[in-house]
């Protein structure tokens, strides 16, 4: 499990939601990250429990799960135990349908920052989220970007978004939690410095282009 995460970005337009299709274009590790992402949002108090559990191998600031090298984590247990308390506190959310479009996207960015060991959500073209996934369809509502690196399970990858250690704002997990979106695509890949990275773009809704391509 690691936890390292960039600050969140959302953004907001007015436009009429349209369902997205199916998740046939991701990769079955990229699918298992939107089911995770999906039990969470539809069962938040089940989910607390996964999060829940990690309480316990807490040393000071040092997560030392049995099995795995030791995390030095920014917040210790604090941020773990407000994690639980507002997956607790959360009403169920509608699960988020796969778009391709918005998994297209979404490994885009993650080919792009991986090889290199970069970082952000500014892409090497200069490109940002809402242009990437305008690439691929018309984004409705709301759209926003979360980024993972070095989890190397689909439910480290959400954890690490809810519990969101360092990050003030918690603007992952809101992005997670978010009733405003509606679908989502999930990009994974290599990443040189952290192993691994995972790119989740969402938005209210989308509709697919035939585009193939910027």
């Amino acid at each position: 499990m690691h936890w390292r995460v960039v600050r969140a970005t959302t953004l907001a337009l007015g436009l009429a939601a349209i369902p997205a299709r199916s998740a046939a274009q991701m990769t079955a590790f990229e699918q298992q990250v939107l089911a995770e992402l999906n039990l969470a949002r539809t069962d938040p108090s089940g989910y607390a429990r996964h999060i829940d559990r990690l309480l316990q191998y807490f040393d000071g600031n040092l997560l030392r799960i049995p099995g795995a090298v030791a995390l030095r984590t920014s917040e210790g247990a604090r941020a773990v135990r407000e994690a639980v308390d507002a997956l607790r506190a959360q009403s169920p959310l509608p699960a988020l349908a796969a778009s391709p479009g918005l998994a297209r996207a979404a490994r885009d960015h993650a080919e792009d920052l991986g090889p290199r060991g970069a970082f952000g959500h500014a892409g090497s073209d200069g490109s940002r989220m809402d242009g990437r996934i305008s690439r691929y369809g018309e984004w409705d509502g709301t759209a926003a970007e979360n980024i993972s690196y070095g989890s190397d399970a689909p439910r480290d990858v959400v954890i690490g978004l809810l519990v969101d250690d360092g990050v003030p704002s918690r603007g992952h997990r809101h992005n997670v939690l978010n009733a405003d979106v509606r679908v989502a695509g999930v990009g994974c890949g290599r990443h040189t410095e952290y192993r691994t990275m995972c790119v989740i773009d969402f938005a209210g809704g989308y509709r697919e282009s035939e585009r193939r391509g910027p």
